[in-house]
């Protein structure tokens, strides 16, 4: 009998491998993606996908809470002059598909749009990258506010191999960062895939050296918890996390964007001589200083040497001096008076006639407020103005917008008033 139910069990099993083996690449991808869970039955019967945008927007709403309840009891200011190098781990352990297609084509994905996002959110700031492969640091990009030229280097070299040396990749950070003007923040976001670290010293030295230099280091793990990266992430101040998939991978890399809170007894004030350049003539030909090639009609000139650069905000490479645009100023300024959350407005009957006064749309997008069965669904108002806005609005005014618009407009027709009186 028990032969019989051994040779049972081994029929069973291959029946399975072949049935395995018959699965074609697009029916696997759902079989690994797990679709069907996304489902969920309405009223009526009906199969519909889930709405995540509820979820999304509370945990989007408890990080937001946390970052103002932490700005309220600490006086704290912002670092809107960053030097950030963001380090990613080419080791052979980014070649491992448990991200997919690899953990290398899912981190230069996100990297470039953390990129894009950062020189968003720091028009101010300049951001380098240095990838670690076969034990060695190297620099792909210098110091720079160029989205582009990072973008563009990164992607020719996306190659993994050999082992990963995190003692390496802080020492050359350590070097360039050391030659960063006093009053920039020095930061460095570190990717790392391997599950070890092959150095030639001691790194505990190197980690005091960072502390030392106040370089803030930040690292996000794409396998498992490591203590050495808990451990530099402790002493330099910065955060440690382990993404658990690509969306989540995602949301780390964001939270960086924004700049981080400085505490003011250890943030050096001073006065930064700024220039601003005005932009070549067209037709005009002149040697650019940052690629030494010759263009025409591209780019800014240094308005103190007379120099040509090609892209804002930069450092003038012949006299130094800090060249910016005007919008540049503008746009960092919302980070200094950040937007106070908004209310938000449980879904009661009782609401309906306060609704009625303000109406059933939100302010921002003119969308309908109302959900199935023409009930009130979520929303959220503004403390100044009580107006009322979507649940997109709301993210959308906190991290893009940086202003009210209900707020705007309510100044607005005053300003016209006087205009025209």
């Amino acid at each position: 009998m028990s032969n019989q139910r051994k040779r049972l069990s081994g029929e069973r099993e291959d029946e399975d491998d072949e049935d395995a083996e018959g699965i074609g690449e697009w029916e696997r991808a759902y079989v690994d993606d797990r679709s069907w869970e996304e489902l969920q039955e309405d009223e009526s019967g009906l199969l519909r996908p889930i709405d995540n945008s509820a979820i999304y927007h509370a945990q989007y709403r408890r990080r937001l809470r946390m970052l103002s309840a932490a700005a309220a009891g600490t006086r704290i200011q912002k670092g809107l002059i960053r030097y950030l190098y963001i380090v990613i781990d080419f080791s052979r352990a980014a070649a491992e598909t448990d991200f997919r297609p690899s953990r290398i084509a899912v981190m230069a994905k996100h990297v470039e749009a953390f990129i894009r996002e950062f020189f968003d959110q720091n028009p101010l700031s300049q951001v380098g990258l240095v990838s670690i492969k076969n034990g060695v640091a190297h620099t792909l990009t210098d110091l720079g506010g160029s989205p582009e030229t990072h973008i563009k280097e990164l992607m020719g070299k996306l190659e993994a191999l050999g082992d990963s040396s995190l003692q390496n990749a802080l020492e050359l950070v350590n070097e360039h960062l050391s030659q960063v003007p006093s009053y920039g923040h020095r930061e460095v976001l570190i990717l790392y895939s391997a599950l070890c670290t092959c150095d030639p010293g001691d790194i505990m030295d190197t980690i005091q050296k960072c502390k030392k230099s106040k370089l803030r280091c930040s690292v996000i793990g794409l396998s498992a918890e490591m203590f050495i990266c808990k451990h530099l992430c402790q002493e330099t101040g910065g955060l440690y996390s382990v993404a658990v998939d690509e969306v989540h991978l995602k949301d780390l890399l964001l939270e960086h964007a924004p700049p981080p809170p400085a505490i003011a007894e250890f943030a050096i004030s001073n006065l930064i001589k700024m220039g601003f350049p005005q932009r070549a003539a067209e037709g005009s030909m002149a040697i650019c200083s940052c690629h030494k090639e010759v263009k025409i009609g591209a780019g800014y000139m240094c308005p103190r040497c007379k120099a040509r650069v090609c892209d804002l905000p930069t450092e003038c490479t012949i006299c130094g001096l800090t060249l910016v645009s005007s919008p540049h100023l503008a746009r960092s300024y919302h980070h200094l008076f950040p937007i106070a959350p908004f209310d938000e407005v449980p879904a009661l009957s009782s609401l309906n006639d306060s609704r009625k006064d303000l109406g059933k749309s939100c302010f921002g997008c003119q969308q309908s407020l109302n959900g199935a069965g023409n009930k009130p669904g979520p929303c959220v108002t503004c403390r100044k103005c009580k107006h009322y806005f979507c649940l997109d609005c709301d993210i959308y005014i906190h991290e893009s917008l940086h202003n009210c618009p209900g707020c705007e407009s309510i100044h607005r027709p005053k300003s016209v008033s006087l205009m025209e009186e």
